[in-house]
């Protein structure tokens, strides 16, 4: 193996919000000429945007939940798929592991441990995650898509590096897009997405919570939202009770051209969503899942909110005076609301993949490179096709 062609492996859980990072990464080592393989469960084969060229290994990975009875249960099935990992690298001969959160990207990272082969974790929220912190101690660097990172112990700030979140291709080159011209009286497009799988009280709440605004301003919507397949016909019915236009569906191809053409976003506050719309620069009214772990999402929240670029809403705080409250705060003047999205496209790291990238390839080759980018001269922001006014950030 050469210094200029190396191999990596990357672990991963099986959902969206571990895969779209580490489909990207992946995308990238192999544009470097790199060789990359995948680990995951019996999800991740299947979900969309994975690489043609990239091959998948499903291992088993158990979970360790609150009940200690399932246990003993994920310990050996964890064990087993550390020998299978092992068997990989064998064959596969990896420069470096790395891992992006979830229960099956744990064995093939305690595995590397054994096989003394470099490994790094990338954190995409904005708390770390139970397989990442088990891992922290072990794990050469830790890669983070948000500067403050919490349940990092002190011991391991010293190998964190911040990159940010890899986005898709596809979204990523919307970013020196203009923000969608919006007049005092032209159409304010607005695009309501609940995660892959949609949600429901966004369904209940948002189309009367729409209803509420000021008629000048209600005159003027259109909305495309994602629902649930068993709640689609009672949002069509309410929409067109409310007479405010609607496209709804289960599921968008174009969700990138979507959102380049929104003016306003409202939705959950997963890392991926947050990283995509601080990419393309949109605002965005934030409901974070009230279960997600250690309360990640509203965590994913704070960067964006103090920088002027979203509102979050609390669940239980979630009805539809104050989605109208918060809508009007936002979108009631133009300016305003070009303002936010100078704010929100100033937070995106577009840099990420490439910034990961550099960190992986440090293992196996020169010795390790410092991508933190924080206080970096080149400021972000001065180049996006949006008219900041005053008190832009």
């Amino acid at each position: 193996m050469t210094g200029a062609n190396r191999h990596y492996v990357l672990a991963a859980g099986g959902t969206g919000g571990h895969l779209i990072p580490a489909f990207a990464l992946a995308t990238e080592l192999e544009r470097r000429g790199h060789h990359v393989a995948l680990v995951t469960d019996e999800r991740g084969v299947v979900i969309p945007g994975k690489p043609s060229f990239l091959p998948a290994h499903v291992l088993p990975a158990g979970r360790f939940g609150k009940n200690p009875l399932t246990w003993i249960k994920g310990a050996r099935a964890v064990l087993e798929g550390r020998k299978m990992a092992l068997r990989l690298f064998e064959t596969f001969e990896p420069s470096a592991v790395v891992g992006f959160g979830g229960y099956p990207a744990l064995p093939a990272l305690l595995a590397s441990t054994s096989a003394d082969i470099p490994s790094l974790v990338h954190e995409q929220n904005a708390v770390l995650g139970r397989v990442n912190r088990m891992l922290a101690g072990r794990v050469q660097a830790i890669a983070t898509a948000y500067p403050d990172i919490a349940r990092l112990k002190p011991k391991h700030t010293e190998k964190v590096h911040l990159v940010g979140n890899p986005v898709r291709a596809e979204v990523l080159q919307l970013r020196q897009e203009p923000f969608p011209p919006l007049s005092e009286d032209g159409l304010l497009r607005v695009l309501v997405t609940g995660g892959s799988q949609g949600a429901r009280v966004l369904s209940e709440i948002v189309p009367d919570g729409l209803a509420m605004l000021p008629p000048a301003l209600r005159q003027r919507l259109q909305i495309t939202q994602q629902c649930r397949a068993e709640d689609i016909d009672a949002v069509r019915e309410r929409y067109r009770s409310h007479d405010i236009p609607a496209e709804l569906g289960t599921y968008f191809e174009d969700m990138a051209t979507r959102l380049a053409d929104a003016h306003l976003f409202i939705g959950r506050a997963g890392a991926s969503t947050i990283a995509e719309l601080t990419a393309v620069g949109r605002p965005a009214i934030l409901i974070p899942l009230p279960i997600a772990t250690d309360d990640h999402q509203a965590a994913n929240t704070r960067e964006l909110t103090k920088a002027g670029g979203a509102r979050m809403i609390r669940q239980e705080r979630f009805t539809p005076k104050e989605l109208a409250k918060q809508i009007q705060a936002l979108a009631q003047h133009p300016q305003a609301l070009a303002n936010a999205a100078h704010a929100a496209w100033n937070c995106g790291r577009p840099d990420a993949v490439k910034d990961l990238a550099d960190l992986v390839e440090s293992f196996g080759g020169a010795e390790m490179m410092d991508v933190i980018r924080v206080g970096a001269d080149k400021p972000r922001g001065a180049t996006q096709g949006v008219t900041a006014g005053r008190g832009a950030a």
